[in-house]
């Protein structure tokens, strides 16, 4: 069982700066691959961006590529997701969850989510 806890989000002006937080506890953290995924109003929860369990595997949506960096401290069991250059698109809730690929049927335990509102 893992319990994860999303944290950092909020109201942002567009071109502004947040950084996420995901708090896991429950297993042994090093060894989850992680995602963050998010969901805006009326449409489907997509993927965001993975971190494997080492840190050394990343990758992200094609959409927040250069803007977006997905990092880890497992000493901290914490995930996070720095976002830069925010644009009102990106405003959505956003889900930590366990697990690997791209698509959310591959991730089993998520975060209750954390919302982000960029304004124009």
């Amino acid at each position: 069982q893992v319990q994860l806890v999303e944290s950092g989000g909020g109201l942002v002006q567009a071109g502004g700066s947040l950084r996420l937080s995901c708090a896991a506890s429950g297993s042994t953290f090093s060894r989850n691959d992680m995602g963050w995924f998010r969901q805006a109003p009326g449409k489907e929860r997509e993927f965001v961006s993975f971190i494997s369990g080492s840190g050394r595997i990343t990758y992200y949506t094609d959409s927040v590529k250069g803007r977006f960096t997905i990092s880890r401290d497992n000493a901290k069991n914490t995930v996070y997701l720095q976002m830069n250059s925010l644009k009102p698109e990106d405003t959505a809730v956003y889900y930590c969850a366990t697990g690997r690929g791209t698509h959310k049927s591959n991730y089993d335990y998520w975060g209750q989510g954390t919302q982000v509102t960029v304004s124009s």
